[in-house]
C-alpha cells in the first residue's frame, strides 16, 4: 500500500500530517497490516529529520500562490502551478499511490488535481473554522472530509464529514510535570505563564510581554518561547527592564521549545498565551486555560476566526491583537489566574474541544481506504 501525504509549506500543515503518520504506523503493527509505503509532496520538505524519523519519503513538487490582490507574482505563480500539476501528474502516474491524505494549501492543489485525474481516493482534512479555498474544491470531490471545528462541517457535503479534530504528535499530547520544575529552573508555589508565539515566534507578543515583564514577575514566572530570530534581542531587552527587579530569575527566555520542553512546559503552566495557529489545538490537548492573540492579516484572516470559534466553545480569553496593551494582557492574566473557578472552566471547555483520538482517527480511514483500492 502506498500513501501520499500533501499540504502547506508551514507546521500547521506538516506537524499534523506527521501525527497521522505515526498514527498509520500504530494501526499497522496493531493490525498486522504489511507496513505500508509513505510519501510526502510539497515544495520543500519543511522539517526532514522528522520524514526520516517517520519513514516518510520526500516527494518534491512546484506550486505558485494565488494572491486576493493584484501582483505581478501571481503571473509567475501561474506559471509554477501549472508547471507543479504537470510534474504531480507525471509524478503521481509512476507512484500510484492507493489514497491520498491532503491537509490543503496552495502547495496541495497539484498533487489533488493530478489525483482527481486518475480517481485516486482522497482523504482532506481542514484545521480552520472557515475552510481555505483548495480544501473548499478539493471537498468536492474528496472520499472523506476531516474537521476541527464543528463551524467547518457546514462547507462541505454533509454525508462526507467528520469532526475530528485536530491531528497532535504523540510527543506532544500528553503534558509531564513530574521533574518539570527542576528541568526548567521554575520555582514550586509560583503560577507558570506559558507564552508561545509559534514556531518563528510573534515579535508583537515578545514586546507585550516586554512591557509587562516588571509587572508579571511579581505575581508569576514566565517561560516565553521567543522564537529564534528574536531570542538574543529579548534577552538583552528583558535583562534592562528587570534590573531593578527583586524577581528576575522569575522570567526563562527559550528561542524553541523542543519536545521534551514543550512537554515540561505545559505540564508546569497555569495559563498560556499564545497565537492560534496550530498551537490552539495542543493548547486544548493540554486542557489548559489560555489567551488567544490572533495573527491579523493571517490567510482568510483564519487565526481571528479560529480564536473566536474556541471562544465560543468557552475555552479562552482572545485579546485582538490591535487592542493589546501590558495593562490588557495583565488584567486579563490576573482575571484568570485569581479566579480558580474560571481557570477550571476554561480548562474543562478545553479538554471537551480537544479530541485526542484525531491522528488515530484518520489513519484508520486512510488505511481502510488504500486496502480497499489496492
Amino acid at each position: 500500500m502506498k500513501i501520499l501525504f500533501t499540504g502547506g509549506g508551514t507546521g500547521g500543515h506538516f506537524y499534523p500530517i506527521i501525527a497521522v503518520a505515526e498514527a498509520v504506523h500504530d494501526a499497522v503493527r496493531e493490525r498486522r497490516l504489511i507496513e505500508p509505503v509513505l510519501y510526502y509532496a510539497a515544495p520543500d520538505p519543511y522539517d526532514r529529520d522528522m520524514l526520516v524519523a517517520n519513514d516518510i519519503r520526500f516527494v518534491p513538487t512546484s506550486a505558485g500562490k494565488l494572491r486576493r490582490y493584484f501582483s505581478f507574482m501571481n503571473v509567475i505563480d501561474l506559471f509554477k502551478t501549472s508547471w507543479g500539476v504537470i510534474k504531480s501528474v507525471v509524478r503521481i502516474f509512476f507512484l500510484y499511490p492507493d489514497v491520498v491524505f491532503s491537509k490543503g494549501g496552495y502547495v496541495s492543489f497539484p498533487t489533488l488535481l493530478a489525483a482527481r485525474l486518475f480517481r485516486i481516493p482522497v482523504i482532506i482534512h481542514e484545521s480552520d473554522s472557515v475552510p481555505g479555498r483548495v480544501n473548499i474544491w478539493a471537498g468536492k470531490f474528496a472520499t472523506k472530509i476531516a474537521v476541527s471545528f464543528p463551524e467547518a462541517a457546514e462547507y462541505f457535503p454533509k454525508e462526507k464529514v467528520a469532526v475530528t479534530g485536530n491531528p497532535v504528535r504523540k510527543a506532544l499530547l500528553h503534558p509531564t510535570k513530574e521533574g518539570a520544575f527542576e528541568y526548567l529552573k521554575l520555582q514550586e508555589g509560583v503560577p507558570v505563564l506559558l507564552v508561545l508565539g509559534g514556531s518563528q515566534g510573534a515579535v508583537t507578543i515578545n514586546d507585550a510581554i516586554l512591557a509587562a515583564l516588571p509587572r508579571l514577575v511579581e505575581k508569576y514566572q514566565i517561560i516565553h518561547q521567543t522564537g529564534r530570530a528574536n531570542i538574543t534581542e529579548v534577552e538583552g531587552r528583558a535583562k534592562l527592564v528587570l534590573h531593578d527587579s527583586p524577581h528576575p530569575e522569575r522570567y526563562h527566555a527559550f528561542d524553541y521549545l523542543d519536545d521534551l520542553a514543550m512537554r515540561m512546559s505545559a505540564g508546569a503552566a497555569s495559563l498560556v498565551i499564545s497565537r492560534s495557529g496550530s498551537a490552539l489545538f495542543e493548547i486544548a490537548a493540554w486542557g489548559l486555560p489560555s489567551i488567544l492573540i490572533p495573527l491579523p492579516g493571517a490567510a482568510g484572516d483564519h487565526q481571528t476566526k479560529n480564536a473566536f470559534a474556541y471562544a465560543r466553545a468557552g475555552a479562552t480569553a482572545v485579546i485582538e491583537q490591535n487592542n493589546l496593551t501590558p495593562g490588557i494582557l495583565i488584567s486579563e492574566t490576573d482575571r484568570i489566574i485569581d479566579n480558580p473557578s474560571l481557570a477550571a472552566q476554561l480548562s474543562t471547555a478545553a479538554k471537551a474541544f480537544a479530541r485526542g483520538d484525531a491522528a488515530q482517527t484518520i489513519a484508520t480511514a486512510l488505511l481502510d481506504i488504500g486496502i480497499s483500492h489496492e
